[in-house]
């Protein structure tokens, strides 16, 4: 049986060797400022200055990273202030800010996506195409698990 204590070491060890190797790429192409690679990627996706409006608020881009809103707002305030995004007031209700893409940002994009996929490669050295397929059910499977697991708050109960 897996001892809990070495699986708990195991998976820190790997998220922290995963978000250094990716800082580490990122400083080495010039971005090392960027401290949310995942989070310029999906406003990417989502969002564009030239696109009619229909950009992710604060709060859903939270809901979308699983973290919470103050990480978010955090990891948006130093993007901001590196100047890969900016924020509007959203349409027919200012309180909720939109976050734009700047030209800077869109440019930082490419980057981040290749050191993100470049950490990838890295880490899946070695594994075959079986494997690496397994090895994502296996953490799938993982996530499902805790995210099913979790306790609900007393709102939540309510709102079944």
């Amino acid at each position: 049986m897996v001892s809990p204590r070495e699986l708990e070491l195991l998976t820190r060890q790997l998220n922290q060797a995963h978000r250094a190797a990716v800082q580490a790429e990122l400083a080495a192409a010039g971005l090392g400022e960027v401290g949310h690679p995942v989070l310029l990627a999906i406003l990417h996706g989502f969002c564009q200055e030239d696109d009619g409006g229909s950009c992710h608020a604060q709060r859903e881009l939270a809901e979308l990273l699983h973290i919470s809103p103050a990480a978010v707002a955090n990891s948006l305030k130093s993007l901001e202030k590196g100047g890969y995004i900016r924020r509007r007031p959203g349409p027919g209700d200012a309180r909720r800010n939109q976050v734009l893409l700047t030209e800077k940002g869109r440019q930082a994009v490419d980057t981040c996506q290749h050191a993100l996929e470049s950490v990838s490669r890295r880490m899946l050295d070695g594994f075959t195409p079986a494997e690496q397929e397994q090895l994502l059910a296996f953490r799938r499977r993982m996530l499902r698990n805790l995210r099913g697991s979790l306790p609900q708050s007393p709102a939540k109960k309510e709102e079944l």
